[in-house]
């Protein structure tokens, strides 16, 4: 069985990558995408595990040798999901790919054609909890707080363009949602 793409993505502080988690701990048949960079690994992360650590040049070539479904330029550093590992995934499983809102819009113009996408937004039930969740982290002064909410209603507003919306308003709603979206689009089109 050839399995699809789950593109989730969503705000900053919205849960996604807690969500993630638990679905690839609860479903075998699911694998997450593993991403390119070109910045140094961090002490404890690994090769082909958290990202695949390339060289600048090596990243470039791959840009032009059209090897990624999406990549974006953060800080001086190249971030991308590489399109060959994710087909090799496919071959197999279910493939999720927890991206940003850029990144998943990238993916669904360049492959619109391509069955088997399907895009994924959790939000939060409302604005004012998504800035208790941030205020809550005490990561960021109360400028970059701002800058980081003005950019959450950008990517909001996108959500008309996905296929479907989850509102995490608790994890376990919210991955229940997320499973049935999965299952449901799993089947889509088998004979019964």
């Amino acid at each position: 069985m050839k399995g699809k793409l789950f593109v989730i993505s969503g705000p900053s502080g919205v849960g996604k990558g807690t969500l993630v988690k638990l679905l690839l701990q609860e479903d075998s048949s699911l694998a997450l995408s593993v991403s390119c960079t070109t910045r140094a690994p961090r002490e404890g992360e690994v090769n082909g595990k958290h990202y695949f650590f390339l060289t600048r040049e090596e990243f470039l070539k791959r840009i032009n040798e059209g090897g990624f479904l999406e990549y974006d330029e953060h800080f001086g550093n190249y971030y991308g999901t590489p399109k060959a590992f994710v087909k090799e995934q496919l071959e197999n499983k279910s493939v999720i790919l927890e991206i940003d809102v850029a990144g998943a819009l990238q993916v669904k113009e360049n492959y619109r054609d391509a069955e088997g996408i399907v895009l994924i937004m959790v939000v939060p039930p409302d604005m004012q909890t998504l800035r208790q969740r941030l205020v809550g982290r005490g990561s960021e002064s109360a400028e970059e707080l701002e800058k980081r909410l003005e950019r959450v209603r950008f990517e909001i507003a996108q959500k008309n363009r996905y296929d479907y919306v989850v509102i995490n308003d608790g994890l376990e709603d919210a991955k229940r949602a997320l499973q049935n979206i999965i299952l449901q689009e799993t089947f889509r089109g088998d004979k019964v």
